[in-house]
């Protein structure tokens, strides 16, 4: 499949995913709320494969043995990271791919990469590739069979390659990451170690935009690792990093979904602190930028969280979105501004995510 010309909307992204999977024989299912159904263990839905987590068990039969979706997803545990990097976000949409017992490592390896090269139109030379540290099988698929260079494949550890459960407990395994090299000037190591600079780290130069998480086995809430009845595939591709990268942004709050909330909050500046100053967004200073991109972020993420009946509350998931709420009014603070602001920022979100999500506008 050859990608048309076009501007990469995030709609468009959509599109061609939902478009890429379908002719490669997917089944569409919709996304899941924000709450997991049926499932304690979770306060939000933190992946595409939280609603899949019977069918990876076993204990329920899928529509179709390959599946697609484009999930909303809201994690926190990245919460102080957010304003901090170009990438992180506590709500944010997953573009997945599913197999439960169809194709395994292999057919998910040439899916994500046909996707990015005949697509998305990723500069092969551009990707780097992450695997778990033991997993030959995988590395040598991406060698071998794809070709990418063993110098742009790293194993990596546990804290990176290994994905799952979600909750305390359900299906896991190693998984493989693609990552777009951005160029040396995106480089945020230490002087003496930006030579050795590489996927996996801190640094906002290579940008993890693709995840294909091999579930091989099933962890109990012990901790115990038992092999599932069959092998699946679940990935993860963030719509907001692709369409940074595919935009040729500094960060996702650079996109023109996410600049529109920034350049309100511009706005409001002027409007709502003490002396009248508008201040400006400098996407290249790092401090600078991040109050404009934690309240477009919490904003974002309450709008969402509220649309699916999450409200700010005293207990539960209702109290992580209180607490995400705060930390917009600290950071609000840092722009000089004491009134309240966060309800002025709802309208812009709505008229950016309204038509994609219609839940946002009732």
């Amino acid at each position: 499949m050859k990608a048309k010309q076009q501007q990469w909307t995030p709609a468009a992204i959509r599109t061609a995913w939902a478009d890429f999977f379908a002719e490669n024989d997917h089944a569409r299912v919709e996304s899941a709320s924000l709450i997991p159904a049926g499932d304690p263990t979770l306060l939000f839905t933190t992946a595409g494969m939280v609603q899949f987590k019977p069918f990876f068990a076993g204990t329920a039969r899928p529509p179709h043995p390959r599946v697609y979706s484009i999930q909303k997803c809201l994690r926190t545990t990245d919460l102080e990271s957010v304003g901090k990097t170009a990438r992180h976000c506590t709500f944010f949409e997953m573009l997945g791919n599913f197999s439960f017992g169809d194709y395994f490592k292999q057919g998910a390896i040439e899916l994500a990469w046909t996707f990015s090269l005949d697509v998305l139109k990723f500069n092969p030379e551009q990707i780097y590739i992450t695997v778990y540290k033991d997993d030959s099988e995988a590395e040598e698929i991406w060698n071998k069979h794809i070709g990418v260079p063993v110098e742009r494949i790293t194993r990596l550890g546990k804290a990176d390659n290994w994905w799952g459960p979600a909750g305390d407990s359900g299906a896991c395994g190693p998984c493989s990451e693609l990552y777009l090299d951005r160029g040396a000037q995106y480089c945020s190591c230490p002087p003496k170690k930006k030579a050795a600079c590489k996927p996996g780290g801190d640094c906002d130069r290579f940008m993890e935009y693709w995840n294909l998480v091999f579930n091989q086995f099933h962890q109990d809430t012990a901790g115990k690792l038992h092999p599932l009845p069959q092998t699946g595939i679940d990935t993860g591709a963030g719509l907001e990093r692709l369409s940074a990268l595919l935009c040729n942004v500094d960060s996702v709050y650079d996109t023109a979904e996410m600049a529109a909330i920034v350049h309100a909050i511009e706005d409001l500046t002027a409007e709502l602190r003490a002396d009248g100053k508008r201040i400006p967004y400098e996407s290249a200073d790092l401090n600078k930028a991040a109050p404009f991109r934690v309240l477009t972020d919490h904003v974002r993420a309450a709008c969402f969280a509220i649309a699916d009946g999450i409200y700010p509350d005293n207990t539960g998931r209702g109290y992580v979105i209180r607490r995400v709420l705060r930390r917009a009014l600290l950071f609000a603070r840092e722009l000089g501004i004491e009134q309240p602001i966060l309800h002025r920022l709802v309208p812009t979100t709505i008229a950016v995510f309204g038509d994609a999500y219609p839940a946002l506008k009732q």
